[in-house]
């Protein structure tokens, strides 16, 4: 997968949504990267975390594709503006609008268009006036600059191919003195060649997965400052998937701790008052 041009990964990033965007979330956490994997079922979300104690949780758009919970550490206030990149069916973009209030307002950019209309139909069913979400690329986020006061992210920019491209819209769009909370899957040592060249863990936010260091450095080289990892947690594969895909000396190196797969939310500021 990793040799794959960008165009190509995005589209076969955008075919696997697309099936997932029409399951719901028992099937899709029941496997390792949504049930279009292929992998054997397991008995339970190895990326998700639990929203059901956060307000403003809409289970019907959680498709159990998320690493983290970026918007509990996102400081939103009443009346901002946010924008929630790659929003999927409309998960993190409900909890961020219980937060904005209605004198705030929460754009969701997606760029899978079954993902858009899923939102979408989930907003008006039940009566949001102070949510959107739009078809779009994060490589180019369809926002004015110097706009949105936070930026979420929930195990997005790990599938788009320009990272530093992504990180530098999310720049341009926020206001002077915003701020992001991004929860993502990063790495620890070097990944095997069958992990990199798996498109079923590019889909299930692993193949795709930078150092962390090299992850964290981006956003430093963007321009971001006061960043900070407001939460980290191991990603432990199911033995299953591990043997699919590690040779035995690759499976003694993973066991040992020569490398990892974590879940981070990172935080960084735009600067400006």
């Amino acid at each position: 997968m990793n040799n794959e041009k960008p165009d190509q990964i995005k589209l076969w990033v955008r075919k696997k949504y697309e099936e997932i965007a029409r399951q719901s979330f028992k099937l899709n956490a029941g496997s390792c990267c949504g049930s279009t994997c292929g992998c054997e079922p397991v008995e339970y979300s190895v990326m998700a975390e639990d929203y059901a104690a956060l307000s403003g949780y809409v289970a019907d758009a959680d498709l159990g594709l998320g690493c983290g919970l970026p918007t509990e550490f996102a400081h939103i206030k009443p009346g901002d503006t946010v924008a929630d990149l790659g929003s999927g069916a409309g998960n993190d973009a409900f909890v961020a609008r219980a937060l904005t209030g209605e004198n705030g307002k929460v754009i969701g950019i997606d760029f899978t268009e079954t993902m858009v209309e899923k939102a979408r139909i989930n907003a008006a069913r039940l009566g949001f006036t102070n949510v959107e979400f739009r078809y779009g690329d994060i490589e180019n986020i369809p926002l004015d600059d110097n706009s949105i006061d936070v930026v979420l992210s929930n195990c997005v920019f790990n599938l788009v191919p320009d990272k530093q491209r992504a990180f530098s819209e999310t720049y341009r769009i926020l206001k002077p003195g915003g701020h992001f909370s991004i929860s993502d899957i990063v790495s620890s040592g070097n990944l095997p060649d069958a992990f990199r060249k798996s498109a079923e863990l590019y889909a299930g936010c692993v193949a795709g997965a930078l150092l962390k260091s090299e992850y964290l450095r981006i956003i430093e080289e963007t321009g971001f400052i006061n960043i900070s990892l407001q939460k980290e947690r191991p990603i432990t594969l199911p033995e299953d998937i591990l043997q699919k895909y590690l040779s035995d000396s690759d499976m003694r190196k993973y066991r040992s701790g020569g490398y990892g797969i974590f879940s981070i939310t990172v935080y960084a500021e735009k600067p400006g008052q």
